[in-house]
């Protein structure tokens, strides 16, 4: 008498659901990592007592952070030579020339790269120029 039948097939696994779980992990790692990006741009304002708190339509932003990297807009520059500066300004205005150039340098940044910034501003021609700042907590006093 026999029981049990013997079966000359292998098991297969399904290997459908393991896939679909990498393809979700590499989605969340992707979309985690710009989030990281994003963060790069924190930079901390110096204070002024005299800060203006005004909203400006028209206007491109200059960033610089403290290790010394310019973001125009959201884009990361190459480096930090004068041209490379000068170029990235000079496509942005190109768009909209009566903008205003908002200059937000964190309080660490090197002087000299706000000097630098400024100075690539003027040889583009751009004219109406700003620093960044925030409010100081005892301003008034």
């Amino acid at each position: 008498m026999r029981l049990q039948t013997e079966q000359d097939e292998e098991p297969e696994i399904n290997l459908t659901s393991l896939i679909d779980v990498v393809f979700l992990l590499l989605i969340f790692f992707m979309v985690s990592a710009t989030f990281e990006r994003q963060a790069l741009l924190r930079v901390e304002l110096p204070e002024a007592s005299t800060a203006e708190r005004e909203s400006l339509p028209e206007r491109v932003e200059l960033v610089i952070t403290e290790t010394g990297d310019y973001f125009v807009g959201d884009n990361m520059l190459a480096d930090q030579r004068r041209a490379t500066l000068r170029l990235a300004l000079s496509q942005a205005f190109a768009e909209r020339p009566d903008a205003l150039l908002v200059i937000r340098a964190d309080t660490l940044a090197d002087h000299g790269l706000v000097v630098r910034a400024m100075d690539a501003a003027s040889a583009e021609g751009i004219s109406r120029l700003t620093i960044a700042t925030v409010e100081e907590d005892g301003a008034g006093q």
